[in-house]
């Protein structure tokens, strides 16, 4: 593939419908959605992303969508699951439905206004078949270590009858965390690499470390198509990925270039 470790400069949904079928592992991304974030006057036709993504995405392969919804005339937009539904129409199966919390609000409720404090955005994990690689992240530390069920351990056979069964293991010292992360966002803590924030919205880089290591293995393909600052590919870099990051904006596509290099 000639763009393998690149940054193309391009719309979308045209680079992408020059790439191979089904080679790309894992796609991570987190699109211009609603009046959120203003993308320099781009627009974007998710329809054919979506498309293309399912075309070139490998059996098993993954796509972890990050997005939310705008308020708009008093109620949410639901663009995220318009953008769900969508996905589920291609023909994406929806692994996950998981949780980008972030510490704080650049717009904190009021005491006299009518919404809590939004503190969060949706990370859709979408699969073409059943994930092929799930290496998941064990770092919730449990109470009872090495503890077991008190008394006699049973199961149901397939009659239904209640057997003993000895294949209990006790309680290891971690598992895997939940569905729901939390990050510590803004400027000198999303991102270590302050000129990452020359773009509008970034997503913590942490946060692309955890995704891509839950959801590839060392050499896969790992593809941003709305690549904005870099921070996918930069994160599949360090963990010894290949990347291909897309943007339609040629200032980006430098941002990006420079935080690679």
């Amino acid at each position: 593939m000639k763009w393998l470790n690149e940054i193309i400069c391009g719309e979308c949904s045209e680079v992408l419908s020059k790439v191979d079928d089904d080679y790309v592992d894992m796609t991570l991304s987190s699109p211009p959605y609603d009046g959120l974030r203003n993308y320099k006057g781009y627009v974007f036709d998710i329809n054919k992303i979506i498309s293309q993504l399912y075309r070139i995405t490998k059996k098993g392969g993954v796509v972890v969508w990050v997005v939310g919804d705008e308020v708009k005339n008093g109620s949410e937009t639901g663009t995220s699951f318009r953008q769900a539904l969508a996905f589920l129409d291609k023909g994406f199966l929806l692994h996950d439905t998981m949780i980008y919390e972030k510490n704080t609000s650049s717009f904190p409720a009021r005491r006299s206004g009518n919404r809590y404090t939004q503190i969060f955005e949706y990370m859709f994990v979408f699969s073409k078949d059943k994930p092929k690689t799930a290496n998941l992240i064990c770092d919730k530390e449990n109470r009872w270590v090495g503890y077991v069920n008190c008394g006699k351990n049973t199961n149901r056979n397939q009659k239904g009858e209640l057997v003993e069964v000895n294949d209990i293991k006790p309680v290891p010292k971690f598992s895997p965390r939940n569905n729901i992360w939390r990050y510590v966002v803004g400027a000198g803590y999303g991102q270590k690499d302050k000129s990452a924030y020359k773009h509008p919205a970034t997503f913590p880089e942490q946060l692309a470390l955890d995704n891509i290591m839950s959801w590839s293995n060392e050499h896969d393909v790992v593809l941003d198509p709305m690549n904005g600052s870099g921070t996918t590919c930069v994160a599949a870099k360090k963990l010894n990925r290949n990347y291909i990051g897309v943007d339609i904006s040629e200032e980006y596509c430098d941002l990006a270039r420079s935080r690679l290099g």
